[in-house]
């Protein structure tokens, strides 16, 4: 299952043209990245409403979505699919960050005819390097079942992981509810697909749609030795850079974010 939140269009806040035309209407699909939910993009979501009809998805492991063992990229592209043919959304733009960028992008060539434009936010589609072990070792030491509060769940979390904006984002998936504190991650199975996670997705064919990538100048999720095989897989790839911005980009910058992504959803 695919637990999905929708921001509609707002016909108030845009153009009188815009506004007297529904079929002017267009559709951006938000993928989020690994450990992260929907709620992540919740403001970037908001701003974009004003313009375009807005879904934010969990992914599978992730939020209010199922649990799944076996989450390899096409798998995950495959149940997109299906979720966009339950809610009948017959073609959108997919805006995918960091693992979610990678699911945008196994989506967008395994499904070209769903898709009507991929903006993909700081991630190639490459293999990356082991990077996360240490954040697995500290959420697999909070035990939900025996923590108090979210301060003794940073305490512990802070022997693992020293940054304190990484673990802020990490906690928002500890919440607590009738019967304690739980995840909105499943940690063992995100541990078990790890490999599959930091490999390149498995992408079946190019994707000759309009391709923009958004790279945060202080990151190094892309880099100029990616260029060819991003050009391989995504001819038309344009990549926009984010000055003074981190792979966070969207959190750090949003104005600047969200202004490329209207320019390319909304060509002149």
């Amino acid at each position: 299952m695919i637990h999905s939140k929708h921001y509609p269009f707002k016909k108030s806040s845009v153009s009188k043209k815009l506004a007297e035309d529904q079929e002017s209407t267009k559709t951006i699909l938000v993928i989020h990245g690994l450990f992260g939910n929907s709620d992540n993009w919740h403001s970037i979501a908001q701003a974009l409403s004003s313009e375009f009809n807005i879904y934010t998805i969990d992914l599978p492991n992730h939020g209010q979505s199922s649990p799944l063992e076996q989450a390899s990229y096409d798998t995950i592209a495959t149940l997109i699919n299906e979720w966009m043919q339950q809610i009948k959304l017959e073609k959108c733009f997919l805006l995918g960050h960091s693992m979610g960028g990678k699911v945008a992008m196994q989506l967008a060539t395994q499904y070209p005819e769903k898709v009507q434009g991929l903006i993909v936010v700081d991630i190639a589609p490459v293999d990356y390097p082991s990077g996360h072990h240490d954040i697995f070792d500290g959420l697999k030491a909070i035990n939900p079942q025996v923590i108090h509060s979210r301060k003794q769940a940073d305490t512990i979390l802070r022997d693992y992981e020293p940054l304190v904006p990484i673990r802020q984002f990490l906690l928002k998936s500890l919440i607590k509810g009738d019967n304690g504190f739980q995840w909105l991650i499943h940690i063992d199975n995100l541990f078990n697909n790890y490999v599959s996670i930091r490999s390149a997705p498995p992408l079946p064919a190019s994707y000759q749609g309009n391709t923009l990538f958004i790279k945060g100048e202080n990151s190094t999720y892309i880099q100029e030795k990616h260029r060819d095989t991003i050009l391989h897989w995504f001819p038309t790839a344009q990549v926009k850079i984010i000055p003074d911005a981190g792979h966070w980009l969207h959190a750090e910058k949003p104005l600047p974010f969200t202004s490329l992504v209207k320019r390319f959803c909304h060509p002149h």
